[in-house]
């Protein structure tokens, strides 16, 4: 195992300690893990009846009988990408009816965060049927308080390299008829404990392997850039090691699919984005993501808006954006010397270089490459910035806006993105 690979290792056994299981292999190890929350369960999956999933979900069954767990039903069909609200309520339904003493979710992103926000709408509807109050930042620790109640357990099983939902205390939820997402923060719908077997990722589809991985480097991303002078410390090892990881092992996973060893290391990057997001929060591109959905993976809108925020953010974080650029210019990705660099300049030549990774694997790097973008997606996300449920996202920028900016300044790094113009980038 390679250094960065062994620091990764020890970074996440620090986090999240004998809750999580994680590396090659791993996968035969769930029942057991399982028995320590409950011997009856509702199974919520991903790929039910899919080609890709069912070796998979079969295994997964026989372990859990292997190890006396009673599965109550079949396995019941995750959520749909964006985790839907009608997924929410779906899944939650089925918890009341069935009453298991533990949830395991099996799958990506959608379905992990689904699950989280149905557990709480389970325990919790009766007395507060309002799910608007449950987005924002501790609402159902709240509740759950007041209430004198506690959730049932709930294990993740991630499926794929991508939002590290299973380790942490984001869900997010989309209304489809106005196709904008929202955000629940709350420490309550950590999954009580995890599994990722970086092995199955292999079935990952190409197009979720890539959106997934630039999706881990936001995470980290966002964090070193906005996290206070207070937590750099724990947080830089973090966020470093998981860009470097993903980054250096992209373009071997997209070549070639079956490297287990490049799957590892993506997997285990995209983990450190997970930790990074519990130690610190995102920002511009994420909360630009909310308004995007129905055009935009989660991870391409964040992947495409992020360089244009680092030409944004540069002048205030000039010696962490300089830290990062290095692990891009050792990729190959930039060229110039860095050391010669300072505030825009630097951030242009970051950004050049995330714009370079992004085109080498497909993806767009202007809204205007995006099929069914229109400037009414600006005035959306402007909007969206402006919604205090929303409000973390613009208090973790590392130049924080009110309200009154965010159309001069925002609007200016969307302007940019529209067409790639990077010097419409108005810095505050």
């Amino acid at each position: 195992m390679d250094n960065s690979k062994h620091t990764a290792v020890q970074l996440l056994k620090g986090f999240k300690g004998e809750n999580y299981t994680f590396g090659l292999g791993v996968l035969e190890q769930l029942g057991e893990q399982v028995a320590t929350l409950g011997s009856k369960v509702l199974v919520v999956a991903d790929g039910i009846g899919q080609e890709w999933a069912s070796p998979v979900l079969q295994k997964i069954e026989d372990n859990l009988k292997l190890n006396g767990i009673i599965v109550l039903g079949d396995f019941v069909a995750g959520a749909q990408p964006n985790a839907p609200r009608e997924d929410v309520v779906r899944i939650a339904a089925l918890i009341g009816k069935l009453q298991p003493n533990a949830v395991i979710s099996i799958g990506g992103g959608s379905t992990i965060d689904a699950t989280k926000a149905a557990i709480a709408w389970h325990g919790l509807a009766k007395t507060y049927p309002d799910m608007d109050t449950y987005f924002g930042m501790g609402q159902i620790t709240e509740m759950l308080t007041a209430q004198n109640k506690k959730l049932i357990p709930h294990f993740a099983v991630m499926m794929a390299a991508s939002s590290a939902a299973h380790l942490t205390k984001y869900s997010n939820i989309t209304d489809m008829k106005t196709n904008q997402k929202m955000l629940i923060v709350d420490n309550s719908v950590v999954p009580t404990k995890a599994l990722f077997d970086y092995s199955v990722s292999v079935s990952q589809p190409h197009a979720l392997t890539i959106d997934g991985a630039l999706d881990g480097i936001s995470h980290a991303l966002e964090v070193l850039m906005g996290i206070s002078d207070e937590l750099l410390e724990k947080a830089m090892p973090v966020c470093l090691t998981g860009i470097e990881l993903i980054v250096t092992n992209l373009k071997t996973v997209v070549s070639d699919p079956e490297n287990r060893e490049a799957r590892e290391a993506i997997g285990l990057g995209t983990d450190l984005g997970g930790y990074a997001i519990m130690i610190g929060g995102t920002n511009g591109a994420h909360l630009n993501s909310f308004s995007m959905t129905d055009i935009l993976s989660h991870g391409r809108a964040c992947a495409l808006m992020n360089p244009y925020y680092v030409v944004f953010f540069a002048p205030a974080i000039e010696e962490r954006l300089r830290r990062v650029g290095m692990i891009f210019k050792n990729a190959g990705y930039i060229s110039v010397d860095l050391e010669k660099l300072k505030g825009r300049d630097l951030g242009l030549a970051l950004a050049n270089g995330m714009i370079a990774l992004s085109k080498e694997i497909g993806f767009p790097t202007t809204l205007n490459e995006v099929p069914g973008f229109t400037d009414a997606h600006l005035i959306k996300c402007l909007g969206a910035a402006k919604n205090p449920k929303l409000e973390s996202k613009l208090k973790n920028m590392p130049v924080p806006l009110v309200a009154s900016q965010i159309d001069e300044y925002m609007g200016s790094v969307l302007h940019a993105a529209k067409g790639g113009d990077m010097s419409l980038i108005k810095n505050l």
